[in-house]
């Protein structure tokens, strides 16, 4: 197979004339920031070889890390679970990057073995990842992706070739670094070790340098700049919506979350952003002028020019950052996962250089987006009742959801399952979501940090009424509680598969949710 047959036919991005071919799309590498040998700017070195010399960088049929997992992997990864659970947890936070570069540095700095796709943002942020990952995975470069907080198994956040690694990889990798876990440890003397957090960021990067990856797409945990993923310097960032989340850390202020946020904007980047409101676009703006970073923003340089509601999802046309696409299926449902696609399209043309007079195969991005898979986001479960479940966990995202849910399903009943974190915004939650429930079952999850269900349930109260309230103590029985309402008619002849549940609140529900009703980690 030559480089042409490889690359011309799906990812080529072509000039005026129509052609293209390896040598042009190793220019266009350069011209988006270059790649030398040491693997530094978009493509990398790797990426750029496999441009020129015709190597097959995308998935196989052969992939170590991606066996199935068995009792006894399960078993070690359980082990080291517990392992883990003895650090600091994803929600205690000491904002610094010195740990994360400490260990990054004895593991011999492997995020630099390959250039990064950044993605920050308040709501958004795991979508817009796996749409650019399923693009970048139907052009060609090998990727690995990384995302936070997982729905089922922590494995899921390790991804090489668009897939989960194994359980038994996911161990090895642990195993692999675990000594130099404890020699940063050590050298924080008194002040806090690594975060579990920290460790999996770590894990994460030597995954994709052992693979090797050609690309990484990495979801940022919290904020940006202190965030782990930070001790990367990506050649784009992709900023999804800002809104109010994890005051405790972040504050209450738009300006001040957004300037956190902006710190992912490297020098001599590629900064696109989502659609904010206007004290976070100034703050963002700001922040890629001083770092000299080229900006396209949603609703001008790129965006929806249109969509349909369409069986299992919506048919879309895109505005990119090269030109128009057209007829795009996305299996998603919602306004904002349309959004949500502009931003990833764009991401990654500006990562390949595109521009106004280049653009990716609209066979590769319309391949791409009809197999984007995106567990826990108005996902649907089940029929008759139809069960769906959506990660959303702060007023931003489950507005996104309600509005969804109103535009483009057609239940005649539909009851919520909610549990909610006990640090986040509740009351806005249940705001959210009044509009489109006929009644609202209140339950907690399996978590520490979950709201106790009764003292949610007397919040919604507040919101839906008594009479449109029950609480349920576990996941479990809150779904057959929800299936049950949702089935009730007065009316017998009235068909049970017009009614509905939806599973909202936080990711750790959906997840839950996901297990019960029998669907594998993914």
């Amino acid at each position: 197979m030559t480089s042409d047959d490889r690359w011309g036919s799906v990812s080529a991005d072509q000039d005026a004339s129509g052609d293209a071919d390896a040598d042009e799309l190793a220019q266009l590498l350069a011209m988006a920031g270059g790649a030398d040998d040491s693997g530094s700017g978009p493509g990398g070195g790797a990426l750029a070889d496999a441009l020129s010399q015709g190597v097959t960088t995308g998935p196989t049929d052969d992939r170590p890390g991606h066996e199935p997992d068995d009792a006894e992997a399960l078993a070690a990864l359980r082990a080291v679970e517990t392992e883990l659970d003895q650090r600091w947890p994803e929600t205690r936070i000491a904002p610094s990057l010195e740990r994360i570069r400490a260990l990054v540095e004895v593991l011999g700095d492997p995020q630099r073995s390959y250039p990064a796709i950044h993605v920050a943002g308040t709501n958004g942020k795991s979508s817009v990842t796996r749409m650019i990952d399923a693009l970048l995975t139907r052009i060609g470069p090998r990727t690995g992706r990384y995302t936070s907080p997982h729905l089922q198994r922590v494995t899921e956040r390790i991804a090489i070739d668009g897939a989960p690694i194994s359980a038994r990889r996911y161990v090895e990798i642990y195993q692999e670094i675990a000594p130099f876990l404890g020699i940063v440890d050590r050298a924080q003397g008194e002040g806090p070790k690594l975060s579990k957090f920290e460790v999996l960021t770590g894990m994460a990067f030597a995954a994709f340098a052992d693979a090797p990856v050609d690309v990484a797409v990495l979801e940022v945990g919290l904020g940006g700049s202190w965030d782990a993923t930070n001790v990367a310097d990506a050649v784009v960032a992709a900023i999804t919506p800002i809104d109010i989340d994890h005051v405790n850390y972040l504050g209450p202020e738009l300006g001040g979350i957004a300037a956190e946020k902006a710190g992912v904007i490297k020098q001599g980047a590629v900064a696109l952003m989502a659609e904010q409101s206007p004290e976070a676009a100034k703050v963002l703006l700001e922040r890629a002028v001083a770092m000299d970073a080229e900006v396209a923003r949603s609703g001008m340089e790129f965006g929806v020019l249109g969509r349909e509601v369409a069986v299992g999802g919506q048919q879309l046309r895109l505005q990119g950052l090269g030109g128009e696409y057209d007829d795009v299926y996305l299996p998603l449902f919602g306004e904002h996962q349309a959004k949500n696609a502009a931003l990833a399209l764009a991401s990654v043309e500006a990562f390949f250089g595109a521009g106004a007079s280049r653009k990716l195969d609209i066979a590769a991005v319309r391949d791409a987006f009809a197999s984007v898979r995106v567990p826990g986001r108005l996902e649907r479960l089940r029929s008759a009742p139809t069960v769906v479940v959506d990660a959303a966990h702060n007023p931003h995202g489950a507005r996104a959801a309600a509005a969804a849910v109103r535009e483009e399903f057609s239940f005649r009943r539909l009851v919520g399952v909610v549990a909610v974190m006990g640090d986040k915004d509740a009351e806005g939650i249940l705001a959210a979501l009044e509009p489109v429930l006929d009644e609202v079952v209140v339950t907690a999850v399996s978590s520490p940090r979950a709201m106790d269900a009764d003292e949610l349930g007397s919040l919604a109260v507040g919101f839906f009424g008594a009479d449109r309230v029950v609480v349920e103590t576990r996941m479990d029985a809150a779904l057959e509680t929800a299936i049950g309402l949702a089935e009730e008619t007065d009316d017998p002849e009235t068909p049970v598969a017009g009614a509905g549940v939806l599973v909202v609140g936080s990711v750790v529900a959906a997840g839950e949710a996901r297990t019960l009703l029998g669907r594998e980690p993914s």
